[in-house]
């Protein structure tokens, strides 16, 4: 039986990693997304061509387009990113680490993607409970973005929908990484800190930072990753 391709939107991130994993294993052949926009964090770049090639995805698109034309955001603007002693302190309201339109941004070049390499499924690590109050990571934003899509695409117009999946929606950080763990994903490769070093090391007080060492401590396992250590 062929197997049917898939798009994965890859940041080179732990959630963005372990749907690449899922989609893996759920029988597609994956073609990875990832963006240079302008963000801070670029290391996350070198991530995703390490997670693409560890986990054998059959292309790697890296779209370059550039976010800090407009600015807006931590991201992508001169402006300080947010840190925290722990993840108690993350709050539910919208972050300065919000990039505006992002992930209509990223699921628009994604559909593009999936048309010319004929895929009918895009993934994306989208997260409903753990992801810092980004609107555009919201289920009702997904399903209002799938309708859209098979309105302004060949294959919805053909009856053959496509699918937007969204696997993390509904887990913790720690189901995220146990799952991650059973399909064999090596974490010390992948980046999600908003602010890391000149050496790629995570910061450890970002809210991506944060939110991620909850997760690994919750599944009672050790973070890979080497963190800053705080000057005394």
């Amino acid at each position: 039986m062929v197997k049917p391709p898939a798009v994965v939107l890859l940041s080179g991130g732990l959630d963005s990693t372990t749907v690449l994993a899922m989609a893996n294993d759920q029988g597609f052949i994956s073609y990875a997304l990832s963006f240079s926009y302008g963000q801070r964090h670029s290391v996350e770049l070198e991530a995703a061509k390490l997670v693409a090639a560890s986990l054998g995805v059959e292309r790697h698109v890296i779209a370059d387009i550039d976010l800090r034309t407009f600015g807006g955001s931590a991201l992508t603007a001169d402006i300080e990113v947010p840190k925290h002693d722990d993840a108690t302190e993350v709050s539910a309201d919208i972050p300065s680490t919000y990039v505006p339109a992002r992930n209509t941004i990223f699921l628009s070049f994604a559909l593009a993607y999936a048309e010319t390499v004929g895929a009918k499924d895009i993934f994306i690590g989208v997260n409903a409970l753990d992801y810092s109050g980004y609107p555009d990571c919201r289920p009702e934003y997904i399903a209002a973005f799938e309708a859209m899509a098979n309105l302004a695409t060949r294959v919805g117009v053909e009856g053959e929908n496509l699918t937007i999946h969204t696997p993390l929606i509904s887990m913790t950080k720690a189901q995220i990484v146990e799952t991650g763990i059973g399909l064999g994903v090596d974490y010390s490769i992948t980046s999600s800190c908003y602010d890391p070093d000149g050496t790629g090391r995570p910061c450890g007080h970002c809210d991506s930072c944060l939110l991620r060492l909850r997760g690994f401590s919750e599944a009672g396992l050790d973070d890979p990753l080497q963190y800053q250590v705080a000057s005394a």
